[in-house]
């Protein structure tokens, strides 16, 4: 299983080591992860870190690329030019940075989105048995104090092989209870591994 990577932040204002993992409450900077996502909380929690949460709220279907690596990079960019604008003008003691991302799924050539209901949900799970699919994610960190930005991709691929209607209907119902359904962030991690 792979986790969101953040960048290295060394051109993006000074260099910060992000992996420290310390719950020192004197951090250099500030962080904005912007997003609603449960799992990309998690990963700054669980590295020790204090954030805000901020979403973007924008439009993603009227963002269109044809490839996945352009489109989940102009969706992060999208996401950071959205939160910007909603931002006070403050100086802070602080370099804040903002941190925005998106990821979709690439299986049997269809970029696959969040699913717009439970029904496609399914469909998606279905999709993906006997598939090696691809994961695209894109993570962008933008240092509010001084404009810097940098970005990378990470592409994990995913054989998968889910056996039965039963375990779609668990991880559908596991999905909602956390009200997160992405098409490639699935909750219910313990359910699928053992057949990715």
């Amino acid at each position: 299983m792979h986790r969101l990577r953040i960048p290295q932040l060394s051109s993006v204002g000074e260099e910060l080591d992000m992996a420290s993992g310390s719950n020192n409450n004197s951090s250099p900077f500030k962080i904005i992860l912007g997003s609603s996502s449960p799992a990309r909380r998690q990963i700054l929690l669980d590295m020790g870190y204090e954030f805000t949460v901020m979403c973007a709220d924008i439009d993603e279907e009227a963002i269109r690329r044809e490839k996945p690596e352009e489109l989940v990079k102009a969706l992060a960019e999208a996401k950071a030019d959205a939160i910007k604008l909603k931002l006070p003008d403050s100086s802070s003691d602080r370099p804040t940075l903002l941190i925005t991302s998106d990821q979709v799924k690439v299986s049997k050539g269809m970029i696959r989105e969040r699913p717009r209901s439970t029904e496609e949900a399914r469909e998606f799970i279905k999709a993906y048995s006997g598939d090696r699919a691809l994961a695209v994610n894109y993570v962008l960190v933008t240092n509010l104090s001084n404009g810097g930005t940098k970005g990378g991709w990470d592409v994990s691929e995913v054989d998968s092989a889910f056996p039965t209607e039963e375990l779609a209907d668990t991880s559908l119902a596991r999905i909602k209870e956390t009200e997160t359904s992405s098409s490639c962030t699935f909750p219910s991690a313990d359910l699928f591994s053992p057949h990715t």
